[in-house]
């Protein structure tokens, strides 16, 4: 490693000395998370050509990007596939990192795949980045309503920001709004269900990964189709509600999530679905059951899988000394599925 990653380390561990526990998560010894965050912010350059201060983003590639809001800096990845044309407007998945992580390693392949998905599918991922304490914008969270973190305690308008985002990137890429969709992990996937609340006109759907419906009030002005992926033994954000032992190890920087079965009877009547789902999927360690007919075909699914812990099916790579996530089903392809199945929006 480099005398400059070294001395960015040392910064960092100085950083966050002053901040206790409050937003570290269990995921290792800090040094080595650390040093991981930092090789991961080594992400691709744009691809040559991609100036994105010139306004349009014309090639296929990697940018960053940023903006103001509310007084703050707000960072994002793009990444745009190679089947992408300007003039044939193309899905767009924006897709939220987890409390403690950040938009790199959101983009990880090894870590979530998203990136392969999006040159397999054909659409644009977005990877924008929560707030952090930290100048380095580690260990970053979002304001989901009940939790999570500093942005949770400091009110971030984190729902302003992405409605900021989304228009910045409709004047820069040829974006299909009919097909905009967010996903997450976590507090990313609670994140998410927020914007499901409060950003519905937005998104047509979302697909939520380890992380229930914890805002503090719903009134969605138009309906939003739900996936929801979780393992049943999951220590973080248990599949019955509750605080996970794994969570943080200051409880005050989360909450009592949200049941999966509360978050479900959620959205399943939110959305005007029928009450008994099916069962569409049965496999060797994972089922998932569809709730429809629904109001304007918003559809509710959950996708269970009897292992893997807090983490993201059918991911590569297994955080130390965690569970390897699990191999039943890729949360990428039951999302992907999902979304493309999903007739247009009504009136």
């Amino acid at each position: 490693m480099s005398s400059p990653i070294l001395r960015a380390l040392s910064l960092a561990l100085a950083a966050l000395a002053g901040l206790g526990t409050a937003a570290c998560a269990r995921e290792g010894p800090l040094r080595e998370r650390l040093k991981e965050r930092i090789e991961a912010r080594r992400t691709p350059a744009p691809a040559e050509g991609a100036d994105a201060t010139a306004g349009r983003l014309t090639a296929p590639g990697d940018y960053r990007l940023s903006l103001e809001h509310d007084g703050l800096t707000r960072r994002y990845l793009v990444h745009v596939p190679r089947s992408y044309r300007g003039d044939r407007p193309a899905p767009l998945v924006v897709a939220f990192h987890g409390g403690g992580g950040g938009m790199e390693h959101m983009a990880d392949d090894a870590n979530y795949g998203l990136v392969s998905k999006s040159e397999s599918a054909g659409f644009v991922v977005v990877f924008p980045n929560g707030v952090s304490r930290l100048p380095s914008s580690m260990l970053a969270t979002w304001n989901a309503g009940a939790c999570c973190g500093s942005a949770r305690d400091r009110n971030v308008d984190d729902v302003g920001f992405v409605r900021k985002m989304l228009a910045d990137l409709a004047t820069r890429l040829a974006v299909d709004p009919a097909r905009v969709y967010a996903t997450g992990m976590s507090n990313g996937a609670m994140m998410a269900y927020r914007l499901a609340c409060e950003l519905p006109a937005s998104f047509r759907a979302i697909a939520a990964v380890a992380g229930t419906d914890n805002t503090l009030a719903c009134t969605p002005a138009a309906r939003v189709a739900v996936l929801h992926v979780h393992a049943r033994n999951d220590t973080h954000v248990l599949f019955g509600g509750g605080a996970g032992q794994d969570a943080f190890r200051d409880r005050s920087q989360v909450t009592d999530f949200t049941s999966v079965p509360e978050t479900v009877a959620r959205w399943t009547k939110r959305n005007g679905c029928a009450v008994s789902p099916e069962r569409v999927l049965d496999v060797a360690g994972a089922t998932c059951d569809r709730w429809r007919p629904c109001a304007e075909g918003a559809e509710v699914q959950l996708c269970v899988t009897e292992t893997g812990g807090h983490s993201w099916p059918g991911a590569e790579r297994v955080r130390r000394g965690k569970e390897s996530p699990s191999q039943a089903i890729s949360a990428n392809d039951a999302m992907w599925a999902f979304f493309e199945s999903l007739p247009p929006r009504g009136p």
